[in-house]
């Protein structure tokens, strides 16, 4: 029966995996989120992985054989408990798909408005201490919780949360999680 599985990836190799599965015919789904970057005083916003080195293929291992994903190129392996093959919940992909399709809505009207003078707007910098809890305000990871771990450079930082029973770290914008 066909069900969702993440799949680990080679390192920097989502898109060369994406591109061979579907050359397979293989669904796969990579959650992207935007990322602002100030370039000769315009923004862009580059679509970066949401879960770097991580992508979720939809397929039936009765019927396409794990062997034949395993030897994809850009592929890693089917995360799992050692020999079994972990299925992920079609109500998280969905979740994941509403949450980025939201937030890719609300930025795409802003970057319409963004010209060559844009300027920044003044924003009141909150300080984070290491192991503080967080709440994500916007994107994809709204109103989810987090640990704050540490600054990463002046606009981004690292928050450890849970997702699918193991804690990972993510760098996110310090713009987009508050204190608890």
């Amino acid at each position: 029966m066909k069900a969702w599985y993440l799949l680990y990836c080679k390192p920097r190799g989502e898109a060369r995996a994406v591109h061979n599965l579907t050359l397979q015919e293989i669904e796969t789904y990579l959650p992207t989120i935007g990322e602002e970057k100030r370039v000769k005083g315009q923004i862009i916003v580059k679509r970066i992985p949401l879960f770097p080195g991580y992508l979720f293929i939809y397929f039936d291992p009765q019927i396409t054989s794990v062997a034949r994903i395993h030897s994809t190129r850009g592929v890693g392996r089917i995360v799992g408990c050692k020999e079994l093959m972990t299925t992920v919940d079609d109500s998280i992909i969905h979740s994941i798909k509403m949450r980025e399709h939201k937030l890719l809505s609300e930025l795409l009207p802003e970057l319409k408005l963004e010209g060559a003078d844009a300027q920044e707007l003044p924003a009141t910098e909150v300080e984070f201490s290491p192991g503080e809890k967080i709440r994500f305000t916007e994107g994809p990871f709204a109103e989810l919780e987090g640990i704050f771990e540490e600054k990463n450079g002046d606009k981004r930082c690292h928050v450890l949360f849970d997702i699918m029973g193991q804690q990972k770290r993510v760098s996110v914008s310090k713009r987009i999680i508050k204190p608890i």
